[in-house]
């Protein structure tokens, strides 16, 4: 890697991102530039080539599947800090800079005594990534906490504030893989951490942590480590084997969709949610098919978990790619639902 000082900014040549993204997957950044501040991303847009060039914001690199090099200039998001906005009767807020990593976050409100995000703990990332993801897990998603955030437009080098309604968050998705995907920055994210705290436990596997330990009223640190617990039993470390945590969204059926499953397959694990859909757990349909521990050349399919793909060492995104498409069309095939992946393929 070579560096090339161009006043204000530092700009990087033939970046390796194999360390960058947690699959582990070879690629080669032509351009990048480290953003941690609003003025940096501004110098960026002002740059005589790089302002008009396309850009790819990356983050923890927790979400991604490199296929090849990336041509775009590659934003590497690093805008760091943590603090207390407010301590308001009903909320406390928090702010937390896009590139501050995600559970380490979540650890650091609890010990500031600012419950509610402990249901999302060890989620991979960082806190830029969670909303553009709508990150979610164990009966919370990160819009149920959201208040606001910053963002820096790519066209104008602005700085805008959205709150919850112009985010557009859906189920893994938001306004930021859509009509903003490419067109903006996030730099800094508030969450709304709600007074007097309840903990979320419908999810079955903290309803069996309930039932083992006799504790029916956990703390908020209780749920912390018990999602932790539950995480760390199935899903692998991307620091000792290269992945991006669940590979596909759990898919949502209508009920008469749901029923006619049942009637094929009993045992298949379901969540009727709200609005009288059924969310379906992909894992379970992935593992119907035979694919949990299979591989296609370096890439697999995790042992404990046929949501995770993994890479079995030296894996390229093409091999990922193909794995992928070859669980859709055995599900598909099946049961006649398409698995959608969760990650960006580059």
């Amino acid at each position: 890697m070579q560096g090339v000082s161009v006043n204000p900014l530092s700009i990087e040549k033939g970046v390796n991102l194999r360390t960058l993204n947690a699959f582990g997957l070879p690629a080669q950044a032509a351009t990048l530039v480290r953003i941690d501040s609003e003025a940096t991303l501004r110098r960026v847009v002002d740059h005589p080539e790089l302002g008009r060039a396309p850009k790819f914001v990356l983050g923890g690199g927790s979400n991604v599947v490199f296929t090849r090099d990336p041509q775009a200039v590659v934003l590497k998001v690093e805008v760091m800090g943590r603090r207390l906005v407010e301590e308001r009767p009903d909320a406390w807020l928090v702010e937390l800079g896009a590139g501050e990593n995600w559970h380490d976050t979540v650890a650091w409100t609890l010990a500031q005594g600012w419950p509610g995000l402990e249901n999302l703990a060890l989620i991979p990332g960082t806190a830029g990534a969670a909303p553009v993801q709508n990150i979610g897990a164990y009966g919370v998603e990160l819009r149920e906490r959201f208040e606001s955030l910053d963002l820096v437009d790519l066209v104008t080098g602005r700085t805008v504030t959205l709150g919850l309604d112009a985010c557009h968050f859906g189920y893994r998705d938001s306004v930021f893989k859509q009509a903003l995907a490419g067109k903006s920055v996030i730099t800094r994210v508030r969450f709304r951490l709600p007074k007097p705290w309840r903990p979320v436990l419908g999810y079955l596997e903290l309803e069996r942590k309930m039932q083992e330990t006799g504790i029916g009223e956990p703390d908020a640190q209780t749920v912390f480590d018990w999602v932790c617990a539950i995480r760390r039993a199935k899903l692998p470390d991307p620091a000792v084997i290269g992945n991006v945590g669940s590979f596909f969204k759990n898919p949502v059926v209508t009920a008469e969709q749901c029923r006619d499953i049942i009637g094929r397959d009993p045992e298949i694990v379901h969540y009727p949610l709200p609005d009288g859909t059924v969310k379906l757990a992909a894992g379970w349909l992935i593992d119907a098919c035979g694919w949990k521990g299979k591989s296609i050349g370096r890439a697999g399919v995790y042992e404990k978990q046929a949501l995770v793909l993994v890479n079995r060492g030296g894996a390229s995104g093409a091999e990922v790619v193909t794995l992928a498409r070859a669980i859709q069309e055995s599900v598909y095939g099946r049961f006649g639902i398409r698995l959608e992946p969760e990650p960006v393929v580059v």
